[in-house]
């Protein structure tokens, strides 16, 4: 049984800027403009300098594979089991990790090279999700 996707608030004050790159196919994350702080969770606010100048900055879609888990009981329509949940290190923006759905239960191990893929959850939004960077690419 699959149903809707929940979709996210692209308009949000503090994610919408990460909802319309995505939606372009590109990958942004929040930072400083004062201190070039990565700012993640995205917030309108630097935790480290306390700048409330902040904007996006364009990283590459690539990271590594952090962790992962597999999924094997359905708990939401919308995600059928088995499915793995991976957190991926971005190659850009060390430390700064995203989270992502692949669906079934590949074959992972921790480091390896991981790409993003974004993905029409309906016309003008794009969830981001991540593969193997030696899968062949998803259409």
């Amino acid at each position: 049984m699959t149903g809707p996707l929940p979709l996210p608030y692209t308009d949000d004050i503090d994610t919408g800027g990460f909802w319309q790159a995505a939606a372009d196919g590109r990958l942004v994350v929040g930072v400083c403009l004062s201190c070039e702080s990565v700012l993640h969770l995205p917030k309108a606010y630097c935790h480290v300098c306390g700048s409330w100048e902040t904007g996006w900055r364009e990283v590459s879609p690539t990271g590594t594979l952090y962790t992962w888990t597999v999924v094997r009981q359905q708990l939401h329509p919308a995600f059928p089991a088995p499915s793995t949940m991976v957190l991926v290190d971005l190659d850009d923006a060390p430390g700064t990790r995203l989270l992502g759905s692949i669906a079934g239960t590949p074959e992972l191990r921790a480091g390896m090279p991981m790409r993003a893929r974004f993905d029409e959850a309906v016309p003008g939004v794009r969830l981001v999700q991540w593969e193997p960077a030696d899968a062949p690419a998803s259409a």
